[in-house]
């Protein structure tokens, strides 16, 4: 396995790209600006374009070693990527006279092949400028996400990809990739810390391994979702980079791809903006039954930003300064995987209020706050009807998708996906106005038999500010809510008021501001003061 392409075709695709700086060597006489070096390519970059040519490794996980490999990697780079980026990524180039004089374009026997791509502003990378993160922007790729998972083809039952055995096979090989590349004394025991913890879920989470596949989860995913691999192009969210060079990376279940994002963002500091993400995710795809999945693969994800650090750590054309950055990102790789080893706090919060008096906005932000994932009664019920997320649905006040039946099966809903929530280590928040005392109970006996802390922010707003921002919702349009002025009313006359047992748990919202000191003191969360 030749990490360092220090072997014979390593010291050619080397000479190779140092011929390639010059500008002769290019049909109008324009070299690169630029050329950058990652573990397994060289990416030059020339004019309005770029130009990725493959590295002749062979490292296990992926083999470029034969020039046949590479072109048909290439073609597979392209293939792939124009799902997400078909305006970026749009052909392949062959390389033709020696590494000595390479002629691009060249219609002779090719020496080597590029992937040709519109070049973008660097500028706009968000791995490299995170106050591009915005809340607008990580809803804008929750829902690029979702849709495109929704879209891409879904793995043959018969295709040995998504399986308990197939999963845990690159979790292995990053530690085994990982231990002779990096020697110091400290890193072997929590590798084997990390590793012992990965086994054990991979042995108790093999049902729900064996389910995700049966269910079409296991998809032709991107595969290799991180800041690095998306970019501010103009306006948009430019998605590229995904991997081509082994099936069994990107034919993956989902949850796994979104974990690759959510864990990026926590290593960079934007855990709110990674809670977020989850949560509008969830709400566009209805995938809570993936959450149990979801700090397995956090795990394994930052196990193999680790192992590329790693890799590339391992290489001779690295600068010092380089080297310096690289191992500060494995040591904050490993920490983090560390942390999503570490033991759960789950909690059950419900709000309780009428229509318009906060109830979505200021649970958003609480999501924010802490590990959180908060479930919609108007998202769910809509679900269950099999109707759109937004828009009207034409339903009459008690009829329509407002029955009492159809009520009641969001509420059960509700506390069935609460449930798979809480069964993830996180705080089910459920969002909707409660205004039936049985409804509160079932939810507060449900956090009772699981032993967990159990709040209520019951929302505390004048009537006549209910009624300005209802108007000022139908207007707007946009929202699940259906709720009028009508619905306000009937609402007023109906609600059951909170006992006084209830009172026990609840936090009063009397402002545009959550208590959030309160609701973390009440959780017993670890880090409230």
């Amino acid at each position: 396995m030749d990490t360092r392409c220090l072997s014979p075709s390593g010291e050619r695709h080397a000479r190779l790209i140092e011929r390639l700086r010059q500008p002769a060597c290019w049909p109008d006489g324009v070299g690169p600006d630029r050329v950058i070096e990652t573990h397994i390519s060289s990416v030059l970059l020339v004019g309005e374009h770029a130009y990725k040519i493959k590295k002749p490794l062979d490292l296990g996980f992926l083999d470029f070693s034969t020039l046949e490999r590479r072109r048909h990697f290439c073609a597979e780079e392209i293939r792939l990527n124009g799902r997400l980026a078909p305006d970026v990524y749009l052909d392949v180039i062959p390389i033709g006279g020696s590494p000595d004089a390479p002629r691009p374009f060249d219609a002779g026997p090719a020496i080597e092949y590029a992937v040709r791509m519109r070049r973008f502003d660097s500028e706009g990378l968000l791995s490299e400028h995170l106050e591009l993160v915005s809340p607008s922007r990580v809803d804008d790729l929750a829902e690029r996400l979702a849709a495109f998972h929704a879209g891409i083809a879904v793995a043959d039952g018969s295709a040995p990809f998504g399986g308990p055995e197939v999963v845990i096979l690159p979790m292995r090989e990053n530690f085994a990739q990982i231990r002779p590349l990096v020697a110091a004394p400290r890193v072997s025991p929590l590798l084997d810390r990390i590793a012992r913890w990965t086994e054990a879920q991979a042995v108790r989470l093999q049902p729900l391994l064996r389910q995700r596949k049966a269910d079409g989860f296991i998809r032709e995913c991107h595969g290799d979702l991180h800041l690095g691999n998306i970019a501010l192009d103009g306006a948009e969210l430019l998605i590229f980079d995904g991997i081509e060079f082994n099936p069994a990376l990107r034919w993956i279940d989902v949850i796994s791809e979104l974990a690759f994002l959510l864990m990026d963002l926590d290593e960079k500091g934007l855990d709110g903006y990674a809670r977020r993400l989850l949560n509008r995710y969830l709400e566009l795809s209805g995938d809570y039954a993936a959450l149990p999945l979801l700090r397995f693969y956090q795990v394994y994800r930052a196990m193999v930003r680790a192992k590329v650090t790693a890799i590339r750590l391992a290489q001779a054309d690295i600068t010092s300064d380089e080297q310096g950055r690289l191992a500060a990102w494995f040591n904050s790789y490993l920490q983090l995987a560390l942390r999503y080893t570490a033991p759960a706090h789950p909690g059950l919060i419900i709000t309780h209020g009428l229509s318009g008096s906060g109830k979505s906005t200021q649970t958003l932000a609480c999501v924010e706050q802490f590990p959180a994932v908060r479930l919609r009664s108007d998202l769910e019920r809509r679900r269950l009807a099999g109707i759109a997320a937004v828009g009207s649905s034409g339903s009459a006040l008690g009829g329509g998708i407002y029955t009492a039946d159809l009520s009641t099966r969001t509420y059960q809903r509700l506390r069935k996906l609460a449930g798979v929530i809480i069964a993830a280590g996180l705080v089910a928040i459920v969002d909707a106005t409660f205004l039936r005392r049985t409804d509160r109970q079932h939810f507060r006996r449900q956090a009772e038999e699981l032993g967990i802390p159990f709040l209520m922010l019951d929302f505390r707003l004048p009537e006549a500010l209910l009624r300005q921002r209802i108007e000022q919702r139908r207007q707007h349009g946009g929202d699940p809510s259906e709720a009028t002025l009508v619905v306000l009313e009937r609402q007023l006359a109906t609600a059951e008021p909170l006992t006084a047992d209830e009172l026990k748990s609840v936090v009063a919202v009397e402002s545009d501001h959550l208590p959030m000191d309160e609701i973390l003191a009440r959780l017993k969360w670890p880090d409230a003061s």
